[in-house]
């Protein structure tokens, strides 16, 4: 080999050598998986009572909190990233649930509004009058929850669930343009599947049944209010619950989990 075919064949290993080094970062390890919609969002999930509608105990609550956790860590959410508040938590020594009184939940929330930049989840499962919800002992109007989350979670995305009777009520006061609220029923209906054997209210089971196949809540929101019209004919329940939901203007198309 003369000295320009050992200069052509040096080139020619430098050059395979120099591709190899900036080509390996494509070809040679697989592609990092796109990482969860709410990795970084914050849920807070509140089974405020634990009596059936007839004053005797049941699960039906913390059954739902239960699920719904499992159900948003599937989901994407961490674990870390969720808190669960129950009014009775010594009955739950295994799980990861904190008592559900104003104070813990606004510690709470407020810890996750700071940990988790990307949004805030929190969801009621409770029985409601045309006052407001049950959370343990007391009767709390929609005012100062709406207060206390908009303390925590300021502007950036927040969705709002509140599965009880009458809940549509909560819908004026948290409404807003990065707001997205959930309610289990109009302002002057009931909602149902509260009873001692019920194992979820009604509307708990639809959002259990239907997130998976929702890709965001605007889809969510029209698959839960189809099931539950679907379950209270089914049961001819009378007048119905009417579901509600608002979806703000900044936040409406955007929140797409898949």
């Amino acid at each position: 080999m003369n000295v320009k075919q050992t200069l052509v064949a040096g080139f020619l290993v430098l050059a395979i050598a120099v591709a190899g080094w900036f080509l390996y970062p494509l070809i040679g390890r697989a592609p990092e998986a796109p990482r969860p919609f709410f990795a970084d969002w914050g849920a807070v999930i509140v089974a405020g009572d634990w009596r059936a509608a007839n004053g005797k105990p049941s699960e039906v609550f913390d059954n739902g909190r239960r699920e719904l956790a499992k159900k948003f860590i599937a989901a994407g959410f961490q674990p870390d990233n969720i808190l669960q508040y129950s009014v009775r938590p010594q009955d739950y020594p295994h799980e990861a649930v904190m008592a559900a009184t104003g104070e813990e939940i606004t510690q709470g929330l407020n810890a996750l509004g700071r940990a988790t930049p990307g949004g805030c989840l929190v969801y009621f499962t409770t029985h409601g009058t045309e006052q407001g919800i049950i959370i343990g002992d007391r009767l709390v109007d929609p005012a100062p929850i709406a207060d206390r989350i908009e303390a925590a979670c300021g502007d950036r995305p927040t969705v709002v669930v509140v599965s009880a009777c009458f809940a549509g009520q909560f819908i004026r006061p948290l409404r807003g343009p990065r707001r997205v609220v959930l309610t289990a029923a109009r302002h002057d209906r009931s909602s149902f599947g509260c009873g001692e054997q019920d194992q979820y209210t009604f509307f708990d089971a639809c959002v259990l049944s239907e997130f998976d196949r929702a890709a965001n809540f605007s889809e969510l929101a029209t698959f839960v209010d189809e099931c539950v019209k679907k379950r209270e004919t089914e049961m001819k329940v009378d007048p119905p619950s009417e579901p509600q939901y608002y979806l703000g203007a900044e936040v409406a198309y955007t929140l797409n989990w898949k």
